[in-house]
Order: structure tokens, then C-alpha cells, then sequence
């Protein structure tokens, strides 16, 4: 199931505290990112994050659950209504995220 473009916005509202936020919309599901590291994303009309030590300690009792078959686990945000909470929470987790690989290509 997809999820829906109207949750994407809602949620994107939700983060609008955060400066350089954006979503990339990928097999009916959207990737989100902030500062160019990837967060976490929406998927079947769930906000899911990545795991790290912010995002643990700040949802101690979040569910971990799968975006998708073969997907590592997330947590799903169920706090989505406090737009303060999620500003503090991706700020936590930013500092423990990489930055997105870069592809290498093949030169001939």
C-alpha cells in the first residue's frame, strides 16, 4: 500500500520548526531527509525514523517495526501531533546519522 500524499503533508507540516526538509518520493513512499542525511521517511502512511541513541532514549517505548520486506527495522514516531517533540528529536538523531553514500562509478 502507498502512502498517501496528504499524510506526506501533514507530517511535513509537523516538521515545518526544521530548516532544510525535504522528501523524496520513492515506489509510493517517501524518503525524508534533513541537512542531506537521511531520517527516516513515510511509509504506508506511517512516520517511521531511524534507530539511534537519541531516538531510543527520546521514545523509550516507540514499536520497531519494517518499512517494507528486507527493510532494517524502525521506529515508528506515534507523537506526531507535538511539533516541538519532532523538531527536538531529529536534531537529536542528525548528529548520529551518516551522510548518504556517494555512488562510484566505473571508469573505462
Amino acid at each position: 500500500m502507498a502512502s498517501r500524499k496528504e499524510y506526506l503533508e501533514f507530517i511535513f507540516d509537523q516538521l515545518s520548526y526544521l530548516d532544510d526538509i525535504r522528501y523524496v518520493p520513492m515506489m509510493g513512499e517517501y524518503i525524508l531527509y534533513y541537512k542531506d542525511k537521511i531520517i527516516g521517511g513515510i511509509y504506508d502512511d506511517r512516520f517511521l525514523v531511524k534507530i539511534t541513541k537519541s531516538s531510543t532514549s527520546l521514545m523509550p517505548e516507540a514499536e520497531e517495526d519494517i518499512p517494507y520486506d528486507g527493510a532494517k527495522p524502525m521506529i515508528l514516531v506515534d507523537n506526531v501531533d507535538d511539533k516541538e517533540f519532532l523538531k527536538d528529536l531529529i536534531e537529536a538523531m542528525w548528529g548520529e546519522l551518516p551522510f548518504k553514500k556517494k555512488k562510484v562509478g566505473n571508469k573505462s
